[in-house]
């Protein structure tokens, strides 16, 4: 029978209580990443069984920072200090980080990994250099007693490294499976909104770049390794979405460190969420030894490695064998290159073998988990809804979507009346142009609004009418070949250098969605068709297709009525 303490009476709280107040859970948490991992498992107790949640930070991370504004806008959870927390009772306690000082808690202790299972060798933490954190002696016990009343592992292979590191804390041990992961699972359906949200729309592959936390890191080793990115593979053929671990949030500044990477058109996935929402919409993986990149290969994206992180973990791990075996990418190479080659391979579950030795139970880990959970609750019941409505993990939620760049690079041909073309993003570091300027109307940089080829406005629902701004601008940059006024997702008005005016519209094969057209990109290929000795008049008669990478777009064009050529 699991311990169940009295609860002693909380004499300055029931009576404000709308409905009654059954059980009491606290929420443990150390930095960010344990923080949002114990509330996803807390969602597995219903609220309206009268449990009420309480949440406290067990002080002494170096990483802690960050959590203050987290805890700030969490709603329907009483936060406690760390001394209040410890001089109340609670029917239990879940946490998904272990320090031994947790065993001043009242309450039984549920601890569970923060990560995909236990890898890393934390030598402050263990008090030694073989174990892993979360599975050491000195963490799992208090003056030689072990103290969590569970210790939850997500796969089977745990058991035989605590066997090793305290095998005094195996009669606690319960292998529950990964609920972070079946959460992600759970996911899969969405997946087409999450990829919308993060810009892979229209023929584009997202590529995820994940970097754990310390000197071993992918961000330790090459931190201008995501604005590289951005800066060599085509925008309309790749979007690119950066995922830091919290640690790395609780120490620096991604946001400022990364802010000409973002202007460029870099996705910054926020430390508190989205990260899930990443690997599930990614076509590509590029990271490190981090729990993110395992992940990653485990929902068989295709994944290439920076960094293997093998000072720092166990060998014995998963983790360790994973970094071993997942390919390399060279990040002083050939980046577009790499990364066609990897996307070109058909087998990307190739290391599933390894992910699969940490991720046990895979589907099961809220039905092994409520169990538990309500097991130690003494005056609820356990929800009855199994086999008719097994408890199920919630999707996770949508990112936010970004704004893109405002200024390109374009390179391109024209064959016919089909314009193949690339854009690059124009960041503040750029040097050379690699062919000339397309800009958004947003594009602050003096220089490029006056040195580019097309200018592009974007809202669709402006204060000026679209031929109206059109003329304006025509004015105010008599140098552009080409500028194009939004009217809708699809359709736009374009006003040529001499002042023609064209309304263009996508064509809509049968049976498919009404294609996204992009103004900037449109004008762009305009611009490089006349560049090419295309004759104006001839667009309506005979239209342009627009061809980036493998995505083709027929446009038709009409002259305004009365206007000649």
């Amino acid at each position: 029978m699991p311990f169940r303490p009295q609860a002693r009476a909380w004499p300055d709280d029931d009576r404000w209580d709308t409905r009654p107040v059954r059980a009491r859970v606290l929420a443990v948490a150390r930095t960010l990443t344990s923080a949002t991992r114990v509330l996803d498992v807390l969602t597995l107790l219903r609220g309206q069984d009268g449990i009420h949640l309480y949440l406290t930070v067990n002080p002494g991370s170096a990483f802690a920072t960050g959590l203050d504004g987290f805890l700030a806008g969490l709603t329907g959870i009483t936060v406690l200090d760390w001394r209040e927390a410890t001089r109340r009772r609670f029917d239990l306690a879940v946490a998904c980080a272990v320090h031994r000082s947790m065993a001043r808690l009242k309450a039984p202790l549920i601890v569970l990994p923060h990560g995909a299972g236990y890898n890393r060798l934390v030598t402050r933490s263990t008090g030694d250099t073989v174990s892993a954190a979360g599975l050491s002696r000195r963490e799992l016990t208090h003056w030689g007693r072990v103290f969590p009343a569970v210790i939850g592992l997500s796969h089977e292979e745990q058991l035989d490294r605590l066997r090793i590191s305290c095998p005094e804390a195996l009669p606690r041990a319960r292998v529950v499976g990964d609920p972070c992961f079946d959460r992600m699972l759970r996911s899969l359906d969405g997946r087409d909104g999450y990829r919308a949200a993060l810009g892979a729309v229209d023929g584009r592959r997202l590529v995820v770049v994940n970097s754990t936390w310390s000197e071993h890191s992918l961000f330790g080793r090459h931190p201008d390794l995501p604005l590289r990115l951005v800066g060599r593979l085509p925008a309309d053929e790749y979007t690119v979405a950066v995922v830091l671990h919290p640690n790395i949030w609780a120490r620096h500044d991604p946001a400022a460190l990364l802010a000409t990477a973002e202007r460029s058109g870099l996705r910054l996935v926020p430390p508190d969420q989205g990260w899930q929402a990443a690997l599930v919409a990614a076509d590509c993986l590029i990271g490190d030894h981090g729990s993110v990149s395992f992940y990653g290969a485990a929902l068989e994206r295709h994944t290439l490695l920076v960094a293997t992180g093998a000072d720092e973990l166990d060998p014995r791990s998963p983790t360790y064998a994973f970094g071993q075996a997942a390919p390399p990418l060279d990040p002083d190479g050939d980046l577009l290159t790499q990364l066609e080659q990897a996307l070109a391979k058909p087998d990307r579950a190739a290391l599933r073998p390894i992910t699969d030795r940490s991720l046990g139970r895979q589907g099961q880990s809220a039905r092994l988990l409520r169990p538990l959970l309500y097991s130690y609750l003494r005056q609820v019941d356990e929800p009855d809804d199994e086999p008719r409505q097994p408890p199920y993990p919630r999707p996770v939620p949508l990112p936010t979507a970004l704004p893109g760049p405002t200024a390109y690079d374009v390179e391109g041909e024209r064959r016919g009346t089909e314009v193949r073309l690339r854009r690059y993003p124009v960041g503040p570091d750029h040097r050379e142009a690699r062919g000339s300027y397309a800009v958004s109307a947003e594009e602050p940089t003096l220089a490029l609004r006056h040195s580019a080829e097309v200018m592009a406005r974007t809202e669709v629902r402006a204060e000026l009418p679209a031929e109206r701004w059109l003329a304006d601008t025509a004015a105010q940059l008599p140098g552009l070949g080409v500028a194009v006024a939004a009217l809708g997702k699809a359709r736009h008005l374009l006003r040529l250098r001499g002042g023609l005016l064209l309304e263009a519209h996508a064509e809509r094969p049968w049976g498919a969605a009404t294609p996204h057209l992009d103004p900037l990109l449109l004008g762009a290929a305009v611009a490089l068709w006349l560049a090419d000795g295309g004759d104006p008049a001839g667009l309506p008669e005979h239209g342009l297709t627009v061809r980036t990478g493998d995505r083709r777009t027929r446009v038709a064009f009409t002259r305004r009525p009365g206007q000649n050529s």
